[in-house]
């Protein structure tokens, strides 16, 4: 999926006509780093169980903070990275 929008702190996707999907940093001195994250976000990715593990071995050379490594659970082939923030996103197969 190509960015529809990319600027240094902010990166954007149209999911579809409607819906757009934004991941960006605040680079906010007053956040927390070091705050617990109790949630995650889901991004999901079509193909077999090896697309997990080419993308996990991808975004690791790239140096992304892999909080997880890739495992199998009831849905699926799945790995979890954290961004820059601290927020915990998991890479997993399309239900």
């Amino acid at each position: 999926m190509q960015p529809s929008f990319i600027s240094p702190r902010y990166v954007a996707f149209e999911i579809s006509q409607d819906v757009l999907f934004a991941v960006w940093t605040g680079h906010n001195t007053h956040m927390e780093k070091q705050a617990p994250r109790t949630s995650e976000i889901g991004l999901m990715l079509d193909g077999p169980a090896t697309r997990i593990n080419e993308t996990y071995r991808l975004w690791k050379s790239k140096g992304v903070q892999i909080v997880q490594p890739p495992y199998d659970d009831v849905f699926g082939r799945t790995f979890v990275v954290a961004d820059p923030d601290g927020n915990l996103i998991r890479v997993s197969p399309v239900d």
